[in-house]
């Protein structure tokens, strides 16, 4: 369906101006707060880069790392995004994780998550987040879970509006965030049936 990402980013960035009307993105108050496109690292960077131009919006980054449990660091623990963190509720105690070493871990991923986003905005200064409308992009979505704790992480950091906004996900996923108090509109172009891994419509649709 789409040539490549930034293919893909185009037709995801009219949509996005189509569902958020040219008045840009409203509060339920009839408020319009500063919009930000929020690519999520790496997939997300370059589809956000073309949703930001078509809805002339600054550009920002979210990396998000996952807390790996010691020994196994693709258990999850938490995760981790926009300085926030969220921990699965008591998944830490029950493997044995002191508090000591769990914000050792936390400090190792936060680390290397600024670095990341220091380095995908080329030195220039974050965006706050804070009383802005967050458009959240990545490349797509399957189980969604890191598109939640973006979306949580951003909240947390003061956004007043959050819009989710893929190319492609599978209809389960996207009810989810449909049915989320914390979204206020889901955008996404392809919802293929059935739906297979990101990677395969990746490799398929956005080489």
């Amino acid at each position: 369906m789409f040539t490549d990402r930034a293919d893909a980013g185009r037709v995801l960035g009219l949509h996005a101006a189509d569902v958020l009307g040219g008045s840009g993105f409203r509060t339920a108050g009839g408020g319009r707060p500063p919009l930000v496109v929020v690519g999520l690292a790496r997939g997300g960077v370059p589809v956000g880069c073309e949703v930001a131009r078509a809805l002339d919006a600054p550009l920002d980054v979210l990396v998000v790392r996952k807390i790996g449990a010691p020994g196994q660091p693709e258990f999850a623990m938490g995760a981790l995004a926009a300085g926030q963190v969220l921990i699965t509720d008591d998944v830490p105690q029950q493997l044995g994780v002191s508090d000591e070493l769990l914000q050792r871990i936390i400090a190792d991923e936060d680390a290397l998550r600024v670095e990341r986003e220091n380095t995908y905005r080329s030195g220039r200064p974050s965006t706050s987040f804070a009383g802005s409308a967050l458009v959240l992009v990545d490349d797509g979505i399957a189980t969604g879970a890191t598109m939640a704790v973006a979306v949580r992480a951003v909240r947390a950091a003061g956004a007043i509006g959050v819009v989710v906004a893929v190319p492609t996900a599978p209809q389960d996923a996207l009810q989810r965030f449909e049915a989320d108090a914390s979204v206020d509109r889901v955008v996404c172009v392809d919802i293929p049936q059935p739906f297979r891994a990101v990677a395969f419509h990746i490799m398929t649709f956005i080489r």
